[in-house]
């Protein structure tokens, strides 16, 4: 067998980590990339670099010529939609424009994309959405992205696939989206206080419907796409196969915790936890947690992007179900193991 050689970009993000894990699993060496580099193991290696330096992207990426599938999992955030594209464009435009020329056996380029290619964070769009929907007024990053991609694999040996997951929900310390590190430690904190645990969102976003996309069935599918030759240049969502309201699977959560719950008070997570930094410290002491920053545990900017949607966030999975594709997941018992988990690893109480 031809040995497989990952380069995945983002190494250290919920996405990136998780598909490395998948990929050592399966037998691949793995070259992970990330600002802050990572710890060697087996055959994963990593290598830290600013992809936004040009330059250093080139020097530190000139010697991999053994890889043969680049997985681009990268983001950086910005506090407008226009100011996202600039960035997070020229990322991927360095990598690929490093490697690409050092790396003959270049087989596929995977790019990691969202919703937002469905105008899912500009207000209720058409659901369930489809791969083939027409594309929304710019800007867009995502869009971009594959645009880019899809322009310079004319000609060229190497294939592209754009993932686009719902919401994804995994373990990752000091990541800007991690939705359920957000209820994890919302949750721990209303228990630290005697409260009850209370849907800090939108009245509408507790009734209408979402779907979760669970890390390691993203990280099967995005080698799935990677691999299969009738999944080339094609974009797939995907997501865990069902569909919930907030309204159910909050008191689900809540008992996972030992809490009662409270009816929905709309608040701004990022203003009411901002002075909870004193009491995650303290808990983290009490209850003989990993010793944690409050800043690697925080992403409520994203738990009120995603609690905000008072409207229908679902999308068709139908198309990756007919190229082959079948794996699904129970959401409620994705919550529940990745909350186990994290007690597990003392990450929270």
């Amino acid at each position: 067998m031809t040995q497989h050689t990952a380069l995945v970009v983002g190494a250290r993000g919920v996405i990136g980590g998780n598909l490395i894990t998948h990929l050592e699993g399966l037998g691949w060496d793995v070259v992970g990339l990330s600002r802050r580099g990572g710890t060697d193991r087996g055959s994963v290696r990593h290598l830290a670099v600013d992809l936004l330096d040009r330059d250093a992207t080139i020097r530190r990426l000139r010697g991999l010529s053994e890889v043969t599938h680049l997985f681009y999992a990268a983001y950086q955030d910005r506090p407008s939609w226009a100011e996202l594209v600039a960035p997070n464009l020229a990322m991927l435009t360095n990598v690929v424009d490093a490697v690409e020329p050092v790396a003959p056996g270049l087989e596929h380029i995977s790019l990691m994309q969202g919703y937002k290619v469905y105008g899912a964070h500009l207000g209720p769009f058409a659901t369930p959405a489809k791969e083939s929907d027409p594309p929304h007024m710019p800007p867009e990053f995502n869009v971009d992205q594959q645009q880019f991609l899809e322009r310079r694999q004319t000609g060229a040996s190497w294939s592209w696939s754009a993932l686009r997951p719902s919401v994804v929900a995994g373990i990752g310390l000091g990541n800007p989206m991690n939705l359920a590190m957000v209820i994890a430690v919302y949750a721990s904190m209303s228990k630290e206080l005697g409260i009850p645990l209370r849907f800090p969102g939108k009245p509408g976003a507790y009734t209408s419907l979402i779907e979760m996309t669970d890390a390691d069935l993203l990280a099967k599918a995005t080698v799935w796409a990677a691999t299969t030759e009738h999944a080339r240049n094609e974009a797939f969502n995907i997501t865990n196969g069902d569909l919930f309201r907030w309204s159910s699977m909050w008191p689900k959560i809540a008992a996972f915790f030992d809490l009662d719950v409270a009816p929905p008070l709309e608040m701004s997570l990022s203003e009411v936890m901002a002075d909870k930094e004193a009491l995650w410290n303290a808990m983290v002491e009490r209850h003989g947690l990993a010793p944690t920053s409050y800043a690697e545990v925080s992403s409520w900017a994203f738990g009120d992007f995603v609690f905000a949607w008072d409207y229908d966030v679902i999308a068709d999975t139908s198309k990756s179900r007919r190229a082959g594709f079948y794996e699904y997941v129970e959401t409620e018992a994705m919550f529940l193991r990745i909350f186990q988990d994290l007690r597990e690893q003392r990450l929270i109480p």
